[in-house]
């Protein structure tokens, strides 16, 4: 089969990073995680005192930070200056840090430089908030997957109560808009359904289902 490429965008506790492990592991694809790397960014940061929020503070730390994406049987780990930094990232700090980084635009041209440079020579899924309209613009299949606030909360309760965090729902509802607000609003690539995307609101839908529907909508567009 011919190398393909895969583009899965959508807002915060859509589904994104769960479906398209899944669907990389069926299809035996390369699986990348662009908001780990944000993540990982912002973890740094976080870990060296920087303020996330002071644009010339992070491009004068972003040269010191070397970011890796190893494939494992679980999907992948996110090596952070050759240390696995896999779960560290998917902390509610790492996340909202992650928000701050990603309006920058040195931090998105240096992690859409590494991101292209994945892709290319294999086939890949790759999700985050603008794969489809500026990391992968010719990607063979772009996907957009939403769920209303409320059912992303809960997801995300769900995570980090696996992590041992004990998170509150009502602050997770807010968070998740507050991040709604900076990925559409953002100066630099925001958040937004390509054109030529397929939507798929996966609200009440199980992972199987998504994947599956995911799957049939590959299979039609690549065959």
């Amino acid at each position: 089969m011919r190398n393909i490429s895969v583009a899965v965008d959508g807002p915060a506790g859509s589904g994104k990073s769960t479906v398209a492990k899944l669907i990389a592991k069926k299809m035996n694809i390369v699986y990348i995680d662009t908001g780990a790397m944000y993540r990982a960014v912002g973890l740094y940061c976080l870990e060296n005192g920087i303020d996330t929020k002071n644009e010339r503070e992070v491009l004068d730390i972003l040269p010191k930070i070397d970011l890796d994406i190893k494939a494992n049987s679980n999907g992948q780990t996110i090596l952070l200056n050759g240390v696995d930094v896999t779960s560290k990232v998917r902390t509610q700090e790492a996340g909202k840090s992650a928000s701050d980084v990603a309006q920058i635009l040195g931090v998105r041209e240096k992690l859409v430089e590494i991101q292209r440079e994945m892709a290319k020579g294999t086939s890949v899924i790759m999700d985050g908030r603008d794969i489809g309209t500026n990391v992968l613009p010719n990607a063979d299949v772009k996907i957009f997957l939403n769920a209303t606030v409320l059912e992303r909360a809960k997801r995300r309760v769900g995570e980090l109560q696996a992590l041992g965090e004990t998170p509150d729902l009502e602050s997770i509802k807010e968070q998740i808009r507050k991040r709604d607000e900076n990925d559409i609003n953002r100066e630099h690539n925001p958040l937004r359904k390509a054109e030529d995307a397929f939507e798929l609101d996966t609200t009440g839908m199980t992972i199987e289902e998504v994947t599956e529907k995911i799957l049939s909508i590959i299979e039609e567009k690549v065959k």
